[in-house]
């Protein structure tokens, strides 16, 4: 057989049918054939200007070898070859063609017996991402890029691609595919077997599914919320939600959580290499196709028209850096900050540029203490294999009405990841995380403050009202900046690599004098140990003083009038 039987030789498109725009009325039609020949092309011969290595040729050989059933594809590559609009506009049909060519390439590259499974192309893309709260019915069946935190994800589970049925009368067979990733496959009523004259024909429903000739894959459901440093001020989080089966309902306890009606929900499914490759707490943009299929749980309520949206994953981008989320420079900030550094007295100016607000002696330390962890340190490894963390923790007790809310509040709006909560409304689930169960019995884990904040700051307010059992459930995060999960059959560890501003009140609801500072701090060792700073902040009856911070009160309100 020739490359010509192949389809391996390229041409151009006005050689082939449908591709003279004089004949189809101005439009360069390519059809799913067309483009899986271009397809091959493209994987034997890209290759990289001033360069003799054919990349994804190289790859996808050595991939093969190694077990691995996947290839890789930067989609401005395919730009060289006329197929990026293809891909972008018409993703369901045309990456379909593409893991056809992928797997044609593959059997004439290895040249084997064994048979080649389907090869699995996977997209990266440097297109700009879409928030969450900003999709809409314009972007479906599109490639779309999505960023955000996983805050979930579920076990990984076989799903049929093709269903192999048999029929019980006859014993006719036939394969049905399964392509979506939430859709049914609708069985036959009656038997598609050919019938002689005056036999005898099939009863209803004849057809049964052998499980044994059936073919899978393993998919993945996951949940990704949108970070919280990107959520508009006064608005609540959203999220992509991913359930293991279009008519399952997640009902949990969890204070991270809010009602469906609360949060705009789409399902988000990864298969095959995507399976296993997140953990809740990591931030990742997630290249998928926004698509739609119809719930049978909500079609009894609503009318067909109604469809339920998804996002079909093709390609994660993942945040390996060191600390997660933090934004990049341009090389005009990074002049400005390398001037800044060279100014003298530079420890000082920032310091007064914490909570400027704020007036008063003693809140000199504290704003150089916030200053210090907004910077943070430098984790260390010792030789023994021994982990020192490099976030600090700061504890602010003292009596009312001296700030210590609003330092908390200047430190979840400056920090690059802040996660600002109350500790009245905190349960140890709402900060470490918790193991929910749907109503079909399915468990997800799911993070909670700490483990998305991770890389950043948490700022828990009223921490005296927290209860003693949810204090203790923190010490772990604290200290070794992990959080160990052994629930219902899910054992993992989640990273929590963040720094605690906590303030809290006395005992006695102000400071007493008379008392010893054991008697007025109602902390158990444990929980002190933890902290690295802690500010005994009172409010001292003196005239002047008081003369002093009310003139302040009053300046800092009468210049807000000229702005």
């Amino acid at each position: 057989m020739s490359d010509w039987d192949l389809g391996g030789v390229f041409c151009n498109d006005l050689n082939l049918p449908g591709g003279d725009d004089s004949q189809n009325g101005g439009q360069n039609v390519i059809t799913p054939e067309i483009a899986q020949r271009k397809f091959r092309e493209f994987i034997r011969t890209f290759r990289r200007v001033n360069s003799n290595v054919f990349e994804y040729r190289e790859k996808l050989l050595r991939n093969v070898r190694r077990g691995i059933n996947a290839i890789n594809v930067n989609l401005k590559d395919l730009k060289f070859f006329g197929l990026q609009d293809l891909v972008m506009e018409r993703p369901g049909v045309f990456l379909a063609e593409f893991e056809k060519a992928a797997q044609s390439v593959a059997k004439d590259l290895v040249k084997t017996d064994e048979e080649i499974q389907n090869i699995q192309i996977t997209l990266s893309s440097e297109q700009e991402c879409i928030p969450i709260r900003h999709i809409n019915a314009s972007h479906v069946n599109t490639l779309v890029k999505l960023p955000g935190i996983c805050i979930s994800a579920g076990r990984t589970k076989p799903k049929a691609t093709s269903i192999f049925i048999k029929c019980r009368s006859c014993s006719h067979g036939m394969m049905l595919k399964c392509q979506k990733a939430f859709g049914a496959v609708q069985m036959p009523r009656q038997c598609q077997a050919e019938k002689l004259e005056g036999e005898q024909k099939c009863p209803l429903d004849p057809y049964v599914v052998i499980p044994d000739r059936c073919k899978y894959i393993d998919t993945q459901v996951l949940k990704l919320q949108e970070a919280p440093e990107s959520v508009p001020t006064g608005e609540m989080p959203r999220h992509v939600r991913t359930l293991s089966h279009h008519n399952h309902t997640h009902t949990s306890s969890s204070p991270t959580r809010s009602t469906d009606d609360t949060y705009k929900q789409v399902l988000l499914s990864a298969d095959r290499t995507l399976a296993n490759r997140l953990a809740p707490g990591m931030r990742v943009v997630a290249i998928g196709i926004y698509d739609t299929f119809n719930s049978s749980a909500k079609a009894k309520l609503s009318a067909v028209a109604i469809r339920t949206p998804y996002l079909r994953v093709i390609g994660f981008e993942l945040d390996t850096s060191g600390v997660p989320g933090m934004p990049s420079c341009t090389p005009e900030e990074e002049e400005q900050l390398m001037e800044l550094s060279r100014q003298p007295q530079l420890y000082e100016k920032i310091v007064q540029s914490i909570a400027p607000s704020i007036s008063g002696d003693y809140t000199v330390d504290i704003k150089r203490a916030i200053a210090c962890l907004l910077f943070g340190g430098s984790a260390k490894v010792l030789p023994d294999g021994m982990k020192l963390r490099g976030d600090m923790h700061l504890l602010l007790l003292g009596d009312p009405s001296v700030g210590k809310s609003q330092f908390l509040k200047f430190v979840e709006k400056v920090a690059p990841i802040g996660v600002y909560t109350s500790g009245k409304g905190s349960s140890a689930a709402g900060l470490t995380a918790s193991v929910i169960k749907d109503s079909r019995g399915e468990y997800f884990l799911e993070g909670g403050a700490m483990v998305l904040a991770d890389g950043g700051v948490v700022c828990i307010d009223e921490f005296d009202k927290m209860r003693e059992q949810d204090r203790v459930a923190i010490h772990e995060a604290m200290e070794q900046q992990t959080i160990s999960v052994a629930k219902a059959g899910i054992h993992t560890v989640l990273n929590s690599r963040c720094s605690v501003v906590s303030s809290a009140n006395p005992v006695f609801g102000r400071y007493d004098d008379e008392r010893s500072a054991a008697e007025n701090i109602d902390f158990l060792p444990t929980i002190l140990s933890r902290f690295d700073l802690i500010f005994i902040v009172r409010d001292v009856r003196d005239e002047t003083r008081d003369k002093a911070i009310a003139r302040h009160v009053v300046n800092v309100r009468f210049s807000c009038l000229f702005f």
